[in-house]
């Protein structure tokens, strides 16, 4: 019996080993977090210094695998026992071993959450492609949020192939026909660029930006246009929530940006794995 053959046949082994992957991806979702922001704004600068013909100073290139793993704040290299998913931070007390600083919550968290996404997309599907492409879209929206939760921003390096991915999963109708899977990212894409402008031609202000277009297109792709209406209802719903709670607690000013991925990234997951199900839920209990 090979890998597969057993994965197939034991249920218990296949969610295990799904959910240990799943806290490695993890780990690696807090590299991409910390420096794919910072990799955008070292390119943005270098593209505005050739423009203005500006040198640059000479600094090392940052990438996703250079230099390796260090504390943030002294910069001691880590060591491959301190970086097992969750276990480190555990053993080290949430410190970092060199200088005793705080490691910040967001690194087990995020690991956490991979592996939670890997375990809940393999019981929900099953052994198979669909569990396996569910947990790329799982874990991407995992760093979606969390990278727009803190810089406002959805890149397109994450974006953009998640949408080119659910397009060519539902190639071969892994989740939805491939017609109502095209629909889903012109209609997810057309409908908040029609409110973009709508809202900017009311009010002369800008009320999202243009990856909330792309991340919606994106999850249109993924699970076709007809979860799209529920996915907006819903995080708007929420995002209203807890705007208005952030601005009674003082911890948001009126005017000030809040991002909307976190929103869309949440309410198009629970769509994805339960679909009409869950909205009818949600709504009832908004209605409540």
């Amino acid at each position: 019996m090979n890998i597969f053959e057993l994965l197939e046949s034991s249920p218990a082994t296949w969610l295990v080993l799904s959910s240990l992957v799943g806290l490695l991806i993890g780990s690696f979702l807090n590299v991409v977090i910390s420096r794919l922001p910072r990799m955008m704004e070292a390119s943005w600068k270098q593209e505005c210094a050739l423009l203005l013909d500006v040198e640059q100073p000479a600094q090392d290139a940052l990438t996703l695998s250079r230099p390796r793993s260090h504390c943030p704040q002294c910069k001691t290299p880590i060591r491959a026992w301190q970086n097992i998913p969750v276990v480190s931070f555990l053993l080290l007390r949430g410190r970092c071993n060199h200088c005793a600083n705080p490691i910040p919550w967001q690194y087990p968290l995020v690991e956490i959450a991979a592996g939670l996404i890997a375990l809940w997309a393999a019981s929900h599907f099953g052994y198979g492609w669909q569990a396996a492409t569910a947990m790329l879209l799982g874990w991407s929206l995992i760093a979606l949020t969390v990278i727009d939760a803190r810089t406002q921003l959805l890149p397109d390096a994450i974006v953009l192939p998640l949408l080119w991915l659910g397009l060519l999963v539902n190639l071969f109708e892994v989740f939805v026909p491939i017609e109502q899977a095209v629909a889903g990212a012109m209609a997810g894409y057309l409908s908040l660029w029609l409110v973009y402008h709508a809202f900017k031609l009311l009010t002369g202000k800008e009320g999202m930006g243009f990856g909330d277009f792309k991340l919606f297109a994106a999850l249109g792709a993924w699970m076709g246009w007809q979860q799209l209406p529920w996915i907006i209802l819903a995080s708007s719903a929420v995002g209203a929530t807890i705007g208005i709670a952030l601005m009674a607690t003082k911890r948001l000013q009126q005017g000030q940006p809040m991002p909307f991925g976190p929103y869309l990234a949440i309410a198009g997951w629970l769509a994805f794995l339960y679909g009409q199900d869950f909205a009818v839920w949600y709504f009832g209990k908004m209605a409540a």
